[in-house]
């Protein structure tokens, strides 16, 4: 059953933006106005200037978490973690919900999350989702799952439960968790559910489970041979890469296939990083927050120990300027050209979506786009035939948006 937008291709933003994330804040400090900076703009922290306005396409999703275009025909599936699953027609507006979804744990951080489109979609009509699940006692874990599509009837069918993050806990925070294909294979990203024992013992360091962890799978969910940790006794043979604390951004780097992610911190020390095959990245015993509850550190910075895989771009403590991320995609467009190469990484806590220039490894601090919308972005993903900017915000009556050259002609 299908619902129109009632503001679909409405164009809220047809102003200029133009400024970068450090001269903003340098604007902030004088007292201007947003409206003064679109009147003049210097560049700034190595960024290059882009006119963009804001479009948008559909509203009124709850709470949406994740999305994915289906290069089929253009429309984009996007889930809500209270257990729904949107299909979307950006062009019209128009959207269908799905039948067939799993059922979820729909609390606290909980619910339904990621989704991914199978690779060689449409010849292999798969979808993977991650939600949060539970047992017969309530507890919740985070589960990996493929379904095939059937556009005709709007369902998922033949649902395969994957991989489940066990073992269950009745903590309903960080699950994580995100899904990237690379190589032939799936990756996909967990929370360390919150666990608060800030010693070795954390869960983010036991390799006989995989939360706090990246895992690796072929594509039907069985475990590669060559995984890191499949001959050690113990270990989860799925596991590529732990000592992560709560991970919901992740994307593959478009010239050198590496994964690059980006995990929430604790008060603080939020992290991006370039996955390891094997690595252990630290969490809890390597980091740059503090404890939540006592304002207190509990590590040592990465730059004072080479025992762990140090993050190539970090936030300190404290709230002031940190950085709780969701959603991570690289710039390769034609439409925004002098981005093309960056990151683009939504920031919840401080609601913007965070532009990075990246040089290699090197990374940037970023330009801050849509800042002052009061959006907390979700997801961010680069549409495959426009090259233009989907955006979707964390909200009970959320909007799905587009970001689109100034000069650009798409919505008229």
């Amino acid at each position: 059953m299908l619902s129109r937008s009632t503001l679909s291709k409405h164009v809220s933003g047809h102003f200029s933006h133009r400024f970068s994330g450090c001269f903003s804040r340098l604007v902030r400090g004088w007292g201007l106005s947003v409206l003064a900076l679109t009147l003049f703009a210097l560049p700034a922290c190595g960024h290059a200037e882009t006119d963009y306005q804001v479009t948008t396409l559909a509203e009124g999703l709850n709470t949406p978490w994740a999305m994915a275009f289906l290069p089929s025909d253009g429309r984009i599936l996007v889930t809500e973690r209270g257990g729904a699953l949107r299909i979307i027609d950006p062009g019209s507006g128009e959207i269908g919900e799905l039948t067939g979804v799993p059922a979820v744990a729909a609390r606290g951080q909980g619910g339904l999350l990621d989704i991914a489109v199978h690779p060689s979609y449409p010849k292999e009509g798969w979808v993977y989702l991650t939600w949060a699940g539970e047992d017969d006692q309530g507890h919740t874990a985070t589960h990996l799952g493929r379904a095939m599509l059937d556009l005709d009837d709007l369902a998922l069918v033949n649902l395969e439960v994957l991989y489940i993050a066990g073992p269950f806990f009745a903590s309903t925070g960080h699950y994580g968790s995100r899904i990237v294909f690379h190589d032939g294979f799936v990756f996909v990203s967990f929370g360390d559910r919150n666990f608060k024992d800030f010693g070795p013992e954390h869960i983010a360091q036991d390799l006989s489970n995989a939360n706090g962890a990246t895992i690796r799978l072929n594509l039907e969910g069985s475990v590669p041979e060559n995984n890191p940790f499949v001959d050690q006794p113990d270990a989860d043979p799925a596991i590529w890469s732990y000592g992560h604390r709560n991970i919901q951004a992740m994307a593959i780097h478009p010239e050198t296939g590496a994964i690059w992610l980006a995990e929430h911190g604790e008060a603080g020390g939020d992290e991006i990083n370039v996955v390891t095959r094997g690595g252990n990245f630290g969490w809890p015993l390597a980091g740059y927050g503090v404890d939540y509850r006592t304002g207190q550190t509990f590590s040592v910075p990465h730059d004072q120990t080479d025992e762990f895989i140090a993050p190539v771009f970090h936030w300190g403590p404290g709230r002031e300027d940190h950085f709780p991320p969701s959603g991570m995609v690289f710039y390769t467009g034609e439409a925004f050209a002098e981005w093309q190469g960056h990151l683009l990484v939504g920031n919840l806590f401080h609601r913007y979506l965070g532009l990075f220039a990246v040089d290699g490894e090197s990374v940037s601090p970023p330009t801050r786009l849509l800042e002052g919308k009061g959006w907390r972005i979700r997801d961010v993903a680069v549409g495959p035939d426009d090259d233009f900017i989907y955006v979707i915000a964390d909200d009970s009556a959320s909007p799905l948006l587009r970001l689109e050259p100034a000069s650009s002609n798409a919505s008229e």
